[in-house]
């Protein structure tokens, strides 16, 4: 076949393993190799940027980026710049970052919010401005979630609820001293502000490069659980259905805050992804007209529809760096592979443009 192929990693951070691995890393790598694709496993580091496009450049076909955002050495914006570079030269990029951009950030909820994915009252906010007129509007309409851009786990995600004795008319701004009981899902704590000091409380979410923040209905139903679809390209691979913990107030369902995980196939959440499969044309549409990332997921929550049937509501997707390790035995790593392969050969033959300058003002040393 003659293609190689380069995985990304880098050192340090809670996701790797006895061998300085990721878990599912060696796997994706075993399973390319079993199908004759040249794989090597690399490290980033900024400071060696140029050593690896002249490692790369004219002799490897594609990348494959297995780094967690919150580990990157420098910031993600350096390494976001370094893949850049790459497919400048002609890497095909699994994935590329402004693909990753495009699916993993939380506005894709606002972007989507006239498909049958999500309510249409959802809203992003990039300044404290839009904030500060609108939340006090749409949370006199009822219970919301705001969701920051950046972090993990649950982090900067809060459920804010009116818990102040004095009644206010709804689609009306509410008045600053409003009391708001306010929980947040890293960890379900719970914390009272007036909405005056949640509004500046939330200045820091919308602030710099990347800063914005979602305005979405609360899904009450969300004590259910979540429902996430792990997606290998366009294929669903299988469902984790993820229960909150059994305490009060609780809705977060990431394992850190105790919630179960249970995992099933996704013929038996037929519903679900047959519906999610006819909306994907619209989901790639509104979000610059990307291919599928390579390894995803999309989360669910359960909604009730005006005729008492279940439905469902996108909570978000994730595509930077989803790990597998629960279920590298139902040949998830063989998906991967075969998805590789396939976009590759429907590129068409040979190792990366050896014609191609090197971007950025790198260059190669051979």
């Amino acid at each position: 076949m003659g293609y190689r192929v380069a995985v990304f990693e880098v050192e340090g951070g809670s996701d790797k393993w006895l061998d300085g691995h990721r878990k599912d890393t060696v796997p994706i790598a075993e399973a390319l190799r079993a199908r004759g694709v040249d794989t090597e496993i690399l490290c980033f580091r900024p400071e060696w940027m140029n050593d690896l496009h002249s490692h790369l450049f004219g002799r490897f076909d594609a990348y494959i980026s297995r780094v967690n955002p919150g580990n990157i050495p420098g910031g993600e914006s350096e390494y976001f710049a370094f893949l850049r570079g790459l497919t400048e030269v002609g890497l095909m990029g699994f994935s590329h970052p402004d693909q990753m951009l495009g699916f993993g950030a939380k506005d894709v909820l606002a972007k989507l919010a006239d498909t049958d994915l999500v309510p249409d009252d959802t809203a992003a906010y990039y300044d404290f401005e839009a904030l500060y007129t609108n939340f006090p509007i749409t949370l006199s309409r009822g219970e919301r979630v705001l969701k920051q851009n950046r972090g993990s786990t649950g982090e900067g995600i809060w459920h804010v609820e009116v818990n102040d004795p004095r009644s206010f008319p709804v689609g009306q701004p509410l008045p600053m001293d409003t009391v708001l009981k306010c929980t947040e899902a890293v960890d379900n704590h719970v914390e009272e502000f007036t909405l005056g000091d949640f509004l500046m409380f939330c200045v820091q979410y919308v602030l710099g490069e990347s800063g914005m923040i979602v305005d979405m209905r609360f899904m009450p139903r969300i004590v259910e659980g979540e429902i996430r679809i792990l997606m290998v390209g366009e294929k669903p691979m299988f469902v984790v259905h993820k229960k909150p913990a059994e305490t009060e107030g609780a809705f977060s369902a990431t394992l850190f805050s105790g919630a179960k995980y249970t995992y099933d196939k996704p013929e038996n959440w037929s519903e679900l992804v047959d519906h999610f499969q006819a909306e994907f044309p619209k989901v790639k549409e509104r979000l610059g007209d990307f291919e599928a990332p390579l390894i995803w997921t999309a989360d669910f929550m359960l909604d009730t529809l005006p005729d008492g049937s279940d439905g469902y509501v996108l909570g978000e997707f994730n595509c930077s760096c989803v790990g597998f390790t629960s279920n590298l035995d139902e040949g998830i790593q063989e998906a991967i592979a075969d998805e590789v392969i396939s976009q590759l050969t429907a590129r068409g033959p040979g190792v990366a443009d050896t014609e191609s300058v090197f971007p950025h003002g790198l260059v190669s040393e051979d």
